[in-house]
């Protein structure tokens, strides 16, 4: 991974301005992003766990990522879903 965690989560939770996300890293590079419906609940559009950001290495897999984030916004759990050809 080219860029530092905080970075890296920078990018991704301000693309999904002006809605609210929240994106967390572990140690061993899984990511969570949440996207919020709105800033005053925490009623969740989006909440996407075990992505692999090791293969995060450049501009075009960030966009990727968000863009496939964005295309499966309207559920509320995505999981056993393959982003950037990595299972979740």
């Amino acid at each position: 991974m080219f860029l530092s965690a905080l970075e890296l989560r920078r990018i991704i939770e301000t693309s999904f301005l002006p809605k609210r996300c929240e994106c967390t890293l572990s140690p061993d590079l899984l990511m969570t992003v949440k996207v919020y419906a709105d800033g005053q609940t925490d009623h969740l559009d989006l909440n996407v766990t075990g992505i692999d950001a090791s293969g995060l290495n450049g501009c075009r897999e960030i966009n990727e990522l968000i863009t496939q984030l964005r295309s499966g916004q309207h559920h509320v759990e995505v999981e056993s879903h393959s982003i950037l050809g990595k299972a979740l």
